[in-house]
C-alpha cells in the first residue's frame, strides 16, 4: 500500500474529519475549525469514506506546472551562465539570455536555479555569502562521498572570494599598485585620492587629488613617479579604473582614457596588469584604510579647503607617511629605470586625438579654432581634408602632427583685440620663433591608430 504524505494543513483537515466520523462528532464545530461550510464538510466525509487518507492529497501534488522549466533547460541555463555570463548579475543575465539565447526567465527563477548549484551573483551581499557558506559546510559535514566533498570544498573556496597570500616583490620599483579612493577627505564634498604604492617597500611614490577618478589624476601620479624615481617595471591596478575601463559610447579617442593611458605606458615600457579582486592589491587597499583615518584630520587641522591646497599639502604629508609606515628603501635593489628628462615626460603623458583640416586651413579642437604654425612663427596651410594628430602635452601645450611633421597650434580669437584703422597704438604683430620639438615616434599617426585598434579589438588581433 502506497504511503500517503500530507501537508500540515491537509493533515489537520484529515484528523478533524477522521475524528468526526469515528466519534460521530459535531459537524458545525468541525466546519468552524476548518473554516468552511457544512456542505463542504459533507463532501469531505464522503471522500474520506471512499478514499481514506488519500482523499486529502491536493490534486496538483506531484504535477509540474505547465510553465515550469525542464531539467534539461535548467542544465542549459547553468552551463550558459558558467561559460558566457559568469560576470553578469542575475537581472542582466536574464536580459542576455533573452537577447542571445531566446530564453525567457525571471531573475527570481534564475536565482533559485543557480543557488541550487551554489552559484552566487557577483553582486551578492556579505550576508548571502555567509548563509550559503554555512549551508555548504553543513553539507560537507554530512557527506561521506570523497568526490562530493571535493566539489563542496571547491564551492566554499569560490564563495569566500579570497586571494592567496603572496610575499612582497623583491625589488623597489618591480611593481607599483595604483588605485583611487573616493572619500570626504576635506570639506563637505567628496574627492578622489589617486595614489601609487611600491609593493616591495610600501612606499607611496605618487599621490594626487581630483574631483573624479580621472586620466588627469593618474597622469599626475605617474608624473611624480617618473620625476622622483624613474620608470617602474609594472603597474598593478583594479580593472574598473581608467587602465582597463572602455566605454563603448565614447565617440572621441581623447575621451577613451584606457587607450590614452595604456599608450603612454607602452612608450615608456611599463607593463599594466589588472585584477578584479581587491585582496590581490592589498598593499594599496590597506594604505587607503590608513589614509582615510589619518589624512582627513591632518587636512582639517591645516585648514585645507580646495583641491589645489590639498595637492600641495600632499607633498609634505606623503614624506611623513613613508617615514612612519614604509620600509627603508635599498637603492641597491632598485629596478627603476633612470628618470626620463622633462621633455620626454611632458610629451609622453599626452592626450592624442585625430583631427581634420577644414576649408579655412584650421583645426577645430575643444570648440575653438587653431592655425598651424612652424618654428619661424609662420602659418602653414594645408588643404581641406588633411588628417593629423592633435597632441595636448602634460603641461597643456597644443601641437599638431601631420605628414611626419610637427607644428604649434595658435588659437584664432573670435575678434581682433585692436584695429589698424581705429586704434592709434596698433602695431602689426611680428611672427615669433617657436621651440617646436622634433618628430617623435609616439606621435606618428599610424602607430597610435594601430594601438587604438588593438585596444578596441585585442582578441581579434591576437587570434
Amino acid at each position: 500500500m502506497r504511503k500517503v504524505i500530507l501537508t500540515l494543513e491537509a493533515q489537520e483537515k484529515y484528523e478533524i474529519i477522521k475524528r468526526l466520523v469515528d466519534e460521530h462528532g459535531n459537524k458545525k464545530a468541525a466546519a468552524l475549525k476548518i473554516g468552511c461550510t457544512l456542505r463542504h464538510i459533507n463532501r469531505l466525509i464522503k471522500k474520506y469514506e471512499k478514499e481514506g487518507k488519500a482523499a486529502f492529497v491536493h490534486g496538483n501534488t506531484g504535477r509540474k506546472p505547465i510553465h515550469t522549466l525542464s531539467d534539461q533547460q535548467k542544465t542549459d541555463i547553468i552551463t550558459l551562465y558558467n561559460s558566457k555570463y559568469w560576470d553578469a548579475n542575475f537581472t542582466h543575465c536574464c536580459e542576455l539570455l533573452q537577447k542571445y539565447d531566446s530564453i525567457v526567465i525571471s531573475p527570481s527563477t534564475l536565482r533559485k536555479i543557480l543557488y541550487s548549484e551554489f552559484i552566487l551573483s557577483p553582486r551578492a551581499t556579505r550576508k548571502t555569502r555567509k548563509q550559503m557558506n554555512k549551508i555548504l559546510k553543513q553539507l560537507h559535514k554530512g557527506t561521506k562521498s570523497k568526490k562530493k566533498k571535493a566539489q563542496i570544498e571547491a564551492s566554499i573556496i569560490a564563495m569566500e572570494d579570497a586571494h592567496s597570500r603572496r610575499p612582497r616583490c623583491a625589488y623597489f620599483g618591480e611593481m607599483l599598485q595604483m588605485d583611487a579612493s573616493v572619500h570626504l577627505w576635506f570639506g563637505d564634498k567628496k574627492a578622489n585620492l589617486h595614489i601609487a604604492i611600491d609593493d616591495c617597500t610600501g612606499t607611496i611614490v605618487g599621490a594626487y587629488f581630483d574631483e573624479q577618478e580621472t586620466l588627469n589624476g593618474y597622469y599626475n601620479v605617474l608624473n611624480q613617479v617618473l620625476c622622483n624615481y624613474g620608470i617602474p617595471n609594472m603597474l598593478y591596478t583594479d580593472n574598473r579604473t581608467v587602465f582597463e575601463y572602455k566605454k563603448k559610447s565614447k565617440a572621441n579617442i581623447e575621451d577613451d582614457t584606457f587607450t590614452q593611458f595604456s599608450y603612454a605606458c607602452k612608450q615608456l615600457g611599463i607593463e599594466i596588469k589588472t585584477t578584479s579582486i581587491a585582496q590581490a592589491k592589498g598593499r594599496v587597499e590597506r594604505a587607503f584604510q590608513t589614509l582615510q583615518l589619518r589624512l582627513p584630520v591632518e587636512l582639517r587641522l591645516a585648514g585645507i579647503s580646495t583641491l589645489s591646497e590639498a595637492n600641495v599639502f600632499l607633498n609634505s604629508y606623503i614624506k611623513e607617511y613613508n617615514t612612519k609606515f614604509a620600509l627603508q628603501i635599498n637603492h641597491n635593489k632598485s629596478v627603476f629605470i633612470p628618470q626620463p628628462d622633462f621633455d620626454t615626460i611632458n610629451h609622453t603623458l599626452a592626450i592624442l586625438s585625430e583631427r581634420t583640416v577644414d576649408n579655412g586651413h584650421c583645426i577645430r579642437y575643444d570648440n575653438k579654432y587653431f592655425k598651424t604654425v612652424d618654428s619661424r612663427g609662420l602659418q602653414v596651410h594645408y588643404h581641406k581634408g588633411v588628417k593629423g594628430m592633435v597632441i595636448m602635452t602634460f603641461n597643456g601645450e597644443l601641437l599638431f602632427s601631420t605628414h611626419d611633421k610637427i607644428y604649434a597650434l595658435d588659437e584664432i580669437p573670435q575678434h581682433e583685440q585692436k584695429s589698424k584703422d581705429f586704434d592709434i597704438d596698433f602695431t602689426l604683430e611680428k611672427p615669433r620663433k617657436r621651440n617646436i620639438p622634433g618628430m617623435k615616434h609616439p606621435w606618428r599617426s599610424e602607430t597610435f591608430l594601430k594601438h587604438v585598434k588593438y585596444a578596441l579589438h585585442p582578441r581579434e588581433l591576437s587570434a
